[in-house]
């Protein structure tokens, strides 16, 4: 029997943008940018930003939280979420950003109610023009308010949300704050100039130890030398001496006397009576 039940359509747009204003876009795209970084070795945690999420088959109900993350699902493109395709395995913790389009009333009420059906574990909504930060975390089939958000660490994520001056900051487990990409690439560009600097500086190091090796290479060769025309002119030295002593002895021998002796080899008298009584 062939069935004339009509095909299900899961809409992929709601023709709405991401984001409101630019200050919402900014917080969305670093929160998401800054989880799927952090897991970005591990390929079962799936990260996605404004992505319909549908919990139930063969049901039109949907959310698009600003940022989901699914710990035990590959990454990868989708085009939406349908959990009865992902082991039914739903979102475990969601981030909001309010905006004039996406109220805390609705936040607080529409779509808490959503997440807490159908099995989220963490929530957290933050509203900029309030710099006010919200959190649920579910205790057995509720989604219970977090008394104090500042300095919370996400028992999921291990990522730990301050407000400071109004502003959201994430922190990675490593104590490291989530930057937009313009902040990421603006410190990638410092750290390679900085690694630019430190490479120049140890060239020249380098260079400035090959001169002094150079120099002292040069010292050692000047002092062998020195040693070495030092040690020729004692040789030099010493065989005049042995020569002066034996001529000096051949001549007394022949019978001349220390005085002709010394007048023929330009010697003291002195020197040729000490030599002669050797």
């Amino acid at each position: 029997m062939i069935s004339t039940a009509p095909k299900i359509i899961y809409p992929e747009s709601d023709g709405q943008p991401l984001a409101d204003n630019t200050l919402q876009f900014r917080y969305i795209t670093t929160i998401q940018g800054g989880i799927d970084a952090l897991f970005a070795d591990n390929p079962k945690v799936f990260v996605a930003g404004d992505l319909f999420w549908y919990p139930i088959e063969g049901e039109g109900i949907r959310q698009a939280p600003d940022v989901m993350v699914v710990f035990g699902r590959p990454k990868g493109d989708r085009r939406s979420y349908k959990q009865w395709e992902e082991d039914n395995i739903p979102p475990q913790v969601v981030f909001e950003i309010a905006s004039i389009s996406n109220t805390r009333k609705e936040l607080e009420g529409k779509k808490l109610e959503f997440y807490e059906r159908h099995g989220v574990e963490e929530y957290y909504i933050f509203d900029p023009d309030r710099g006010s930060l919200k959190g649920w975390l579910r205790r057995f089939s509720s989604l219970q308010p977090i008394s104090e958000m500042q300095g919370w660490i996400s028992p999921r994520l291990k990522v730990r949300l301050e407000v400071s001056d109004g502003t959201l900051q994430l922190y990675g487990p490593d104590g490291e704050v989530f930057g937009s990409y313009v902040e990421i690439i603006g410190k990638a560009n410092r750290e390679s100039q900085r690694a630019e600097r430190e490479s120049q500086r140890a060239e020249l190091e380098s260079q400035r130890a090959e001169r002094e090796s150079q120099r002292a290479e040069r010292e050692n060769q000047r002092a062998e030398q020195a040693e070495r025309e030092k040690y020729l002119i004692q040789q030099q030295r010493d065989v005049l001496a042995d020569l002066q002593q034996t001529s000096v002895i051949r001549l007394l021998e022949m019978g001349l006397t220390d005085k002709q002796v010394a007048a023929a080899l330009g010697l003291s008298v002195e020197s040729v009576r000490e030599i002669g009584s050797v």
